[in-house]
């Protein structure tokens, strides 16, 4: 189990706590067991933007919240250097650096994403509120939603309902890198 995972897992349950909520209550509300919820809540089982952004809607907070335990400041503009961002590092094969992590109130949340070759022929899908755009800067990659796939070249796109269960991977034996755009639900 990672520091992040760990420190991750803490600011949930703590968040959880402090609206007093019950573990089976958000597990039930996250559509999983709550014993799968648990293990998100010890640090214990890796993260799932789908999982981030669903706790995170739930208890009314920023994403980035949950990820560096800081809350962001009010602010008129994010800007980001090349190759800066919040860095995540969720699994090997998956890093992402969010393009706007100081900025509060966002409708969507920018992520630079780098994800690397893996054997695995289809990757676990998963899903969340609200759409999704993805544009890929170099590589390429699979891309399951639903039943469906698509082969997604450097300088192609997808936008897509990220409710419906998705996942990408890498080709090539070659990394793979896009910029995705998570657009929350609106209330």
């Amino acid at each position: 189990m990672s520091d992040q995972l760990q420190q991750m897992g803490e600011r949930i349950r703590a968040l959880r706590e402090i609206l007093e909520l019950s573990p089976e209550d958000v597990a039930r509300r996250c559509d999983m067991t709550t014993e799968e919820y648990s293990e998100y809540e010890s640090g214990s089982k890796d993260f799932s933007f789908s999982f981030l952004s669903n706790v995170a809607g739930i208890f009314g907070v920023d994403v980035l919240d949950i990820m560096s335990g800081d809350s962001p400041k009010l602010s008129t503009a994010c800007v980001v250097r090349k190759g800066d961002g919040f860095q995540v590092k969720r699994r090997a094969a998956y890093d992402y650096k969010h393009l706007a992590f100081t900025f509060r109130g966002k409708l969507a949340e920018p992520f630079m994403v780098t994800v690397e070759p893996n054997e695995e022929h289809q990757p676990e899908l998963h899903a969340h509120e609200g759409q999704e755009f993805n544009y890929v800067v170099n590589g390429q990659m699979t891309f399951f939603i639903g039943d469906i796939t698509y082969l997604l070249d450097e300088g192609d796109s997808i936008y897509f309902d990220s409710g419906v269960p998705h996942a990408m991977k890498a080709n090539n034996d070659r990394s793979c890198k896009f910029l995705a755009v998570v657009i929350n639900k609106g209330e």
